[in-house]
Order: C-alpha cells, then structure tokens, then sequence
C-alpha cells in the first residue's frame, strides 16, 4: 500500500462525527453478484441523517481519506475532495497508475449499512453497498 505522502491521522484530533465508511461492489460486471474484493474505505465526518458533513470536511479535509482496494492490485489511498457543484472525487498519490474516481451524487448519498451508493469510475457508475458504517 502507498503512503509516504499521507500523513498520519490522529484520532483525539478529530470530531466524533468522523466513520469509517467500508464499501463493496454490489453487482459486478454482467453477472449480478458483488464482488467482496473491489471496495473503498473513506473515512470522513457524517452528519445525523449519514450524509458527508461538508463543513466538517473543510475544516478537517487532511484527513478524509478513502483506499481503493481490487484483487490482485496494489491498494491506492487518497484524499477525498469536493467539487464544485456538490460532487466529491477522490485525488490519488501522484504515483499511483489510476485516474481519479469521482463520486456520483455522494452529496446525496447516506452511508447507512446495508445502503447503496453510486460511484463513477472512469466514466462507468458501479453499486456499492454499504457494508460497515464505524466509529474511529
């Protein structure tokens, strides 16, 4: 896994609205099932309704963070930014061989367990399932 240029995050720093969020694919490609391998990790502030608390990101956007996990490929992790227009993407590390996947709608979105969520990856939108929802 990549992570010389994150820097750790303290926990006792962080506001308690802080989770970490565990996605997994809920269809693959063509054949209906999930895919317990391709999953994303954010951690990020939520607010009551489970939604991404974007003034609590802004005053703490070092350390939301999302990793990128695939079978049989390395893990990515990077920092999750908002965009203009109330879209969220993730900006990997410089090194790393992947476009940025971008976020469809995470401003809407609620990470409950057991909800779904869209995520664009390179041009694609994918299901995930919202697996775990935990404090840090």
């Amino acid at each position: 896994m990549r992570t010389a240029y994150l820097k750790p995050i303290v926990k006792t720093s962080l506001p308690s609205q802080f989770r970490r969020i565990h996605l997994e694919l809920a269809v693959a490609r063509g054949d209906g099932e999930g895919d317990m391998g391709a999953a994303y990790t954010i951690i990020a502030p939520l607010d009551q309704n489970g939604r991404i608390d974007p003034m609590l990101w802004r005053n703490f956007s070092d350390a939301c963070r999302v990793a990128r996990s695939r079978p049989g490929e390395d893990d990515f992790l990077g920092h999750l930014v908002y965009q203009l227009g109330g879209g969220w993407a993730v900006h990997y590390d410089r090194t790393a061989n992947i476009r940025e996947k971008i976020g469809f709608h995470l401003a809407d979105e609620r990470f409950l367990a057991g909800e779904h969520v869209s995520i664009n990856e390179n041009g694609k939108t994918h299901t995930y399932r919202v697996v775990s929802v935990s404090h840090l």
